[in-house]
This record gives C-alpha cells, sequence and structure tokens, in this order.
C-alpha cells in the first residue's frame, strides 16, 4: 500500500511530454542528452492526462514484432486506430 501511496504521490512530478522542447538543429547525441535532462525518467512520464510507464520483458519479442502481432490480429481495429 505505502509502494502505490507513492506512486499516486509522484504522478504530480511527472513531465509531460508534450511539454519537451529539442533544438532540432543539433547533433543526435546533443537531443538525445536534452530530451533525457527536460523528462527526468524516460521510463515514467506523462502524455497530457495519461500516465505512461515503460518496461521490457526479458523474453526475446522486440517491440516491433510485439506491435506487428497486436496490429495483425485485429484489436487495434476495435479501438479504431488507422491500421
Amino acid at each position: 500500500m505505502e509502494a502505490a501511496l507513492s506512486t499516486i504521490n509522484s504522478i504530480g512530478n511527472l513531465v509531460d511530454i508534450n511539454d519537451i522542447r529539442i533544438d532540432a538543429s543539433l547533433p543526435v547525441a546533443e537531443k538525445r542528452k536534452q530530451y533525457l535532462e527536460q523528462i527526468k525518467d524516460p521510463y515514467h512520464f506523462k502524455c497530457g492526462n495519461i500516465t505512461v510507464h515503460v518496461g521490457f520483458a526479458d523474453n526475446g519479442i522486440s517491440l516491433k514484432d510485439r506491435l506487428q502481432q497486436y496490429l495483425l490480429s485485429g484489436q487495434a481495429n476495435e479501438l479504431n486506430l488507422n491500421v
């Protein structure tokens, strides 16, 4: 329960990805640095009113393969996504 309260309390401190500003004229390495400095935690942030938590499974399936599997399964159509 304490961990859940800690998570709830930290949501207000999350960076909204919509507020991130990157100087497009910089080299890629500097763009990455700017992004990481601004987002604070690239695995836990906000996108508007939605909290995003990114995690990875150690099962050998790539994100590309998983997304392709999802899109081909028909579940994306149920969400009215254009695929």
